[in-house]
């Protein structure tokens, strides 16, 4: 124990200093933070749903809640029940398999709900559909894009899309929703 503690005091502190936070990062969480607390009066309650994706998009999607972005600190926080939601982060081509279940999510979601398609594969059927002049709906094995199976009012580009632009695109959503009529 004692050459332990001689090894830390003769090595001292060598970890590097904390990254700093992102300007941007900053204002796109305080804007999130004041449009959800205006529309839904406290949180905002999301349900993700992986319609047939490669998992790259979850992985970001899991990023967002680290300790870095922090988004129930924001009053988000992720619910197992479509019953609860308020927000469907939807990501993948929907595959033929999982375009029902897609459909009955979107039905047991009570108004006022909000659609999110995350990646270039929710949005265009990405590498698993052909673009050709169908390019929806030519693959045996999927529906292709989100909007084909649901409505969707904010799409979110990118390959997987970075946990930035996934806090941007629900900040769109919310910002649509508190303009409308």
């Amino acid at each position: 124990m004692y050459q332990i503690l001689k090894q830390i005091v003769k090595t001292g502190i060598k970890s590097e200093a904390p990254p700093q936070a992102d300007a941007a990062m900053l204002l796109t969480t305080q804007r999130l933070q004041q449009q959800i607390l205006d529309v839904f009066g406290g949180a905002l309650a999301i349900r993700q749903v992986d319609a047939g994706s490669c998992n790259g998009c979850e992985l970001e999607i899991h990023a967002v809640n680290n300790a870095y972005y922090n988004i129930e600190g924001l009053g988000i926080k992720f619910v197992a029940s479509p019953r609860h939601a308020d927000l469907l982060l939807v990501t993948g081509p929907v595959s033929r398999h999982m375009a029902v279940a897609l459909k009955r999510t979107y039905d047991a979601t009570p108004e006022p709900k909000l659609v999110v398609a995350i990646g270039d594969c929710a949005t265009d059927g990405g590498i698993f559909c052909s673009h050709g002049a169908d390019a929806a709906t030519d693959n045996y094995a999927s529906c292709g894009s989100v909007s084909n199976v649901i409505p969707v009012d904010v799409v979110v580009a990118g390959c997987p899309p970075t946990p930035t632009q996934i806090l941007q695109g629900i900040l769109t959503a919310i910002t649509r929703h508190a303009a409308q009529p």
